[in-house]
């Protein structure tokens, strides 16, 4: 999921995907709706100015006339109207080889440069991100990380089972901190680093690691790339991310010290910005240009959060 609103989702029938029959006949089903993956990219269809998009939706014949596999095709679930949904993801020159392929199943374009334009609803976002999520999992879990052997796809792709030694794993998130920090007054700490772009700060952020809670991951991230200490945490939404799978766990922490010391292999800069400053930067409005990341990211949400607040 790609954004921190609220947005349509499908029931995922968990309770029935474990029914091999029944998801066969789903995917032969006239009603059920397949979109496309070709490299982890969304196959879309968009305006001539490119300024709205959404994703292509095939039926099982169409899929079928297309020789596109369906045997491990993701079951994402069912929508408002019962009918099934599911995601399939071909290489780029499957896609391109594929009978029609070249008209069909192009463009297909990188999930994040979607999100960042905001032509696509957000239900479709939610739904792109969740599929490419789930098959970024499944490219890496080809073979049993216990005997070594083949792994297979079942309960529409929501696990993995080993032909060899029957050893079952299921679909992980990396837990991820993303965190606001602010003074006891009227500024945050943003960070900017090489893959921002030029004028984008942004929370800073980093991967909890194995045995730590949620507060010490905060403190830790903050204090190696920026040397700023950090005191109370406290925890304010999260947002699944789908490069490639990690869930952002979004949270407010309050600094005991504001002197910067930058880790160079992690920022580029990092700042302290005042509560004007942010807000200047949310209408793009900066004296300096800087900008913070796109409406569909937890980190924007978080820094609106701070700035409507009341100094």
């Amino acid at each position: 999921m790609l954004t921190a609103q609220p947005s349509r989702q499908l029931d995922r029938m968990s309770n029935r995907r474990g029914d091999s029959a029944w998801l066969e006949s789903l995917l032969r089903d006239d009603g059920t709706r397949f979109f496309v993956l070709a490299g982890l990219c969304p196959v879309i269809r968009s305006n001539e100015e490119r300024s709205t998009a959404k994703l292509a939706w095939f039926t099982h014949k169409e899929i079928a006339s297309l020789r596109l596999p369906t045997s491990e095709a993701l079951f994402l679930g069912l929508d408002d109207s019962k009918s099934a949904v599911f995601a399939i993801c071909v290489p780029e020159h499957m896609a391109k080889l594929a009978p029609g392929g070249t008209a069909l199943l192009r463009p297909a374009v990188d999930l994040r440069s979607l999100a960042v334009q905001g032509s696509m609803s957000a239900d479709e976002i939610v739904l792109a991100g969740e599929a490419r999520s789930l098959w970024s999992w499944h490219l890496n879990a080809r073979h049993c990380g216990h005997c070594g052997g083949t792994a297979r796809s079942k309960d529409g792709g929501w696990k993995r089972k080993c032909w060899a030694c029957g050893h079952e794993w299921f679909p992980r998130s990396d837990p991820a901190v993303i965190m606001l920090i602010t003074d006891d007054g009227d500024n945050c700490l943003l960070g900017h680093a090489d893959g921002f772009g030029d004028e984008i700060y942004s929370t800073l952020a980093g991967f909890a690691e194995h045995g730590e809670d949620i507060e010490t991951a905060v403190r830790r991230e903050v204090m190696e790339e920026t040397g700023v200490k950090v005191g109370a945490v406290r925890y304010q939404a999260s947002q699944p991310w789908p490069f490639p799978h990690s869930l952002m766990i979004g949270c407010r922490g309050e600094a005991l010290s504001k002197e910067i010391t930058i880790d160079r292999q992690e920022l580029t800069d990092a700042r302290w910005f005042s509560r004007d400053d942010v807000r200047r930067m949310l209408k793009g409005a900066h004296d300096g240009g800087l900008k913070v990341p796109g409406d569909f990211t937890i980190a924007n949400w978080l820094i609106r959060s701070f700035v409507n607040e009341t100094a």
